[in-house]
């Protein structure tokens, strides 16, 4: 499929967006200290441009798509730090579009959805998205969602963990399991981490929300059952039986140490 000329223009336009506008470009959170570039896919014109405004106005440079396939095109033509995706396209939806980059690339994505108690919150987690933002959205908001998931990125400490087979390598943000590198989103990878830094502790899903995703989200524990299925297809030798990621019934989960 062909992108639009519209979105080729969106593109060329916001390369210099930043620069030229005078914003204050986002602390360290693009790829190799830039300023972060987020790729928005959203088919209502009118919130499209606000938030492509207001996130540039943020310090971000932005390239928009109006559909999921325009959106896809993008994203093999772009490389963008992170996607910021609506759940209501026409055509392919925001789950299809969630699974179809899930099946190649880890790069972090943050769902638009119209309400926190729909059942496309859970649908969309379990599709690969990192976070969601309920709609309507103000921009300083979904700014702080998009810095908090792009720190998740970071560097951290310089030692590593084994447990087993899995090794996790603070320093180089990796892990491997009987050698071989696993993909995980940035969401995955710092879930892992907090869990590694207490073995054999149980973290509340509270605690867990606090310390992956940086706000409280008043009870709500589907971003983190979400991410615990989805790590545990990743690092578990069974995950429909998990040795590594328990669940601490009425708690939450803990990183068990293999005896």
């Amino acid at each position: 499929m062909t992108v639009s000329a519209d979105c080729h223009r969106r593109v060329t336009e916001d390369r210099g967006a930043a620069a030229h506008r005078g914003v204050v470009p986002a602390r360290g959170m693009g790829q190799n200290g830039a300023v972060p570039f987020l790729l928005l896919i959203e088919d209502d014109d009118a919130i499209r441009t606000a938030l492509e405004l207001s996130l540039t106005r943020q310090g971000h440079r932005v390239a928009t798509a109006a559909t999921g396939e325009d959106g896809l095109q993008l994203l093999r033509e772009q490389r963008p730090d992170l996607i910021v995706l609506d759940v209501m396209l026409p055509g392919i939806d925001g789950f299809e579009v969630c699974r179809r980059i899930r099946r190649t690339d880890q790069l972090p994505i943050i769902l638009l959805t119209a309400r926190s108690d729909d059942i496309d919150v859970v649908v969309g987690l379990e599709s690969g998205a990192d976070d969601y933002v309920v709609k309507p959205v103000q921009g300083r908001v979904l700014d702080a969602r998009i810095r908090a998931v792009l720190r998740r990125g970071e560097r951290e400490s310089t030692d590593s963990a084994t447990f087993g087979a899995l090794v996790i390598d603070r320093s180089a943000m990796t892990v491997t399991k009987n050698g071989d590198d696993l993909q995980l989103t940035p969401t995955e990878l710092r879930l892992l981490l907090e869990l590694s830094r207490r073995p054999g502790q149980a973290l509340s899903r509270q605690q867990l929300l606090r310390l992956v995703w940086e706000h409280d989200y008043l009870g709500d524990s589907r971003l983190v059952d979400a991410c615990v299925q989805r790590l545990r297809a990743k690092v578990e030798d069974v995950p429909s039986s998990p040795t590594l990621i328990r669940t601490v019934r009425g708690v939450g989960y803990r990183l068990d140490v293999p005896q």
